[in-house]
């Protein structure tokens, strides 16, 4: 039997949007039964351990996901563990890449936005943290918004490998 497809996705304390973008692509892979692996770290160290930001978890509540989690920070050595590293900004994307031994890792490493047909030139998920409620459910929108393309992309590399 072949190994799930893994995909985590990489946001800065792993307590706001790589939660929320776990959350709903996990409630979608497992609605379709897909053998997908889901899950989120960050690329700082500071909240591990902390459960989500609590504005995270309401708003994966009001759009009918649930969640349970607890932040991790991405390590170098999982550049072998997943088939997929969703960050979620520019600078995600950087560290990420910086981190990897090789090009392989690096190509692994893709922005969630760039799976959103309608993103056009700003490909980041902007940080909530610092800002109002309203920011958890602009960044739920912009997750919910990309996952129909990265569901395809999952679907297509599934496919090559049957």
């Amino acid at each position: 039997m072949p190994e799930p497809y893994r995909v985590t996705f990489v946001c800065t304390g792993n307590i706001c949007r790589s939660p929320i973008a776990e959350w709903v692509l996990r409630h979608h892979v497992e609605q379709e039964g897909l053998d997908v692996e889901v899950d989120s770290s960050g690329t700082g160290g500071w909240h591990v351990g902390d459960g989500a930001d609590d504005r995270a978890v309401r708003a994966l509540s009001a759009g009918g996901y649930h969640s349970a989690h607890s932040a991790r920070q991405f390590e170098p050595l999982w550049f072998a563990r997943y088939d997929l590293i969703v960050a979620l900004d520019q600078g995600h994307l950087r560290a990420l890449r910086s981190m990897a031994p090789d090009e392989q890792a690096r190509s692994k490493v893709r922005l969630l936005r760039e799976f959103d047909p309608d993103a056009g030139d700003d490909l980041d998920v902007p940080d909530p943290y610092y800002g109002a409620d309203d920011g958890f459910d602009h960044v739920l929108g912009l997750v919910e918004a990309a996952v129909p393309g990265l569901l395809e992309t999952i679907r297509e590399e599934l496919k090559e490998r049957r």
